[in-house]
């Protein structure tokens, strides 16, 4: 226990979000060991978009499924098809896309250990010390289990990418228990020989029923040879797993092979703050990165890695702790207005099943529909057709008041 390794930066957690920051310091030198709990997936639908894939170079062999439309599905069982119109987004299956991210950032020097996260403290000199219960790697952690050889290691810099609720963030970073959470739970399904002249491989089906959520929305997202059925909601006494029973129902799923059962905290604000000032800074889920209203996440994550790998970078560079400030700024001034204005329409417009039906009315409007694809697919608000905009101001307006038919 006298010598211990030194890395440059040591990354706890291994999704999306960690793997790509351990990917891009790897690439640029850094020593790095991304810790990671393994045996462990997220419950998530698996929707990536073009800009992800192009922005961090994802294989078309990690794609289970090109989704090319939306169904939108009221409580009324009005059903609204969102075409994608020249494009797709990507479908994943979680467990073999964070691998590869994982494997990548390994490939390119990143050293993998599989344990869990226990604690932070100090050496002498005032180096950060991660303390983690190791694991052989290959192998997983069953559910409750913490054992493993404890271990430490010293590292000039940590990137805590521990999920929802991080332990990083608990110990590290001020207020991080000021953000909210919705729980999410999911069920992966065999698809069935003969799923129903309704289903549609290509095609992304999103339930706004409050008896699916009283604040979120139920989903049936194809994954290939499977299917992702699941809903979320921040009402702890909400039954995720009645809820996701009665909407297999509902998709023709009620007799389909469950393969798996997984249920998660899923943050619906960022963190205020994501450093400690010294040499600690969150991403991903830890730093509360999941888009409102549609719970996405992985673009984020990634995103928001690369954001605290760059000013990890610097800080190596350069000494200056203050750069651990960017990553928040960088992201709030790309993407700050996006999860206002998606807390702003969750907040209103799933209050109850009446505004869910005009909320799934609007969506049959083609200015509705090319302005929330474009912002979606290139991650950032359209602002090319401003006359649209002035559009869909006054027909939201008319929902509002009552004046539009549903």
């Amino acid at each position: 226990m006298n010598a211990i390794s030194t890395y440059d930066v040591v990354v706890i957690g291994g999704g999306p979000s960690g793997a790509t920051a351990a990917d891009d310091l790897a690439r640029q030198g850094h020593s790095v060991l991304l810790l990671d709990r393994a045996g462990r997936t997220k419950p998530c639908g698996g929707a990536i978009p073009p800009r992800l894939i192009k922005d961090f170079d994802i294989p078309d062999h990690l794609l289970v499924a090109h989704a090319r439309a939306a169904r939108m599905i009221s409580p009324s069982d009005q059903k609204v098809d969102m075409p994608i119109e020249g494009g797709f987004v990507g479908m994943v299956t979680r467990d073999s896309f964070d691998e590869f991210l994982r494997e990548r950032a390994a490939s390119h020097g990143a050293h993998r250990r599989v344990g869990t996260f226990t604690e932070l403290s100090r050496d002498a000199d005032g180096t950060s010390v991660v303390h983690y219960n190791a694991r052989p790697n290959g192998t997983s952690r069953a559910t409750g289990d913490s054992s493993g050889t404890p271990t430490r290691v010293r590292a000039r810099a940590v990137i805590g990418c521990d999920g929802a609720r991080s332990e990083v963030a608990r110990l590290a970073i001020p207020d991080a228990h000021k953000t909210r959470y919705v729980f999410a739970y999911h069920e992966i399904l065999r698809k069935p020989e003969n799923p129903g002249p309704d289903y549609d491989p290509d095609r992304c089906d999103v339930y706004y029923r409050g008896t699916l959520s009283p604040d979120f929305y139920g989903w049936v997202f194809p994954h290939g040879d499977t299917l992702s059925v699941g809903t979320g909601s921040a009402d702890k006494g909400f039954s995720l797993r009645g809820a996701v029973g009665d909407l297999r129902q509902a998709a023709g799923l009620g007799n389909a092979e469950v393969l798996r059962r997984e249920g998660a905290p899923i943050p619906m604000k960022p963190l205020p703050h994501w450093d400690n000032g010294r040499d600690i800074v969150v991403a991903g889920d830890a730093a509360g990165v999941v888009a409102p209203a549609s719970g996405e996440g992985i673009y984020y994550a990634m995103a928001c890695g690369r954001m605290a790998a760059d000013a990890i970078h610097t800080f190596l560079e350069t000494g200056d702790a203050r750069v651990l400030r960017r990553p928040r700024k960088q992201f709030m001034k790309e993407h700050g207005l996006v999860f206002w204005v998606l807390g702003i329409m969750q907040l209103f417009w799933y209050s109850n099943d009446k505004r869910r039906e005009r909320f799934v009315s609007i969506c049959r409007d083609k200015d509705v529909q090319k302005l929330t694809f474009d912002s979606y697919m290139n991650k950032k608000l359209e602002r090319k057709r401003p006359m649209a905009h002035v559009r869909i101001f006054f027909k939201d307006m008319a929902h509002l008041l009552g004046l539009a038919r549903v």
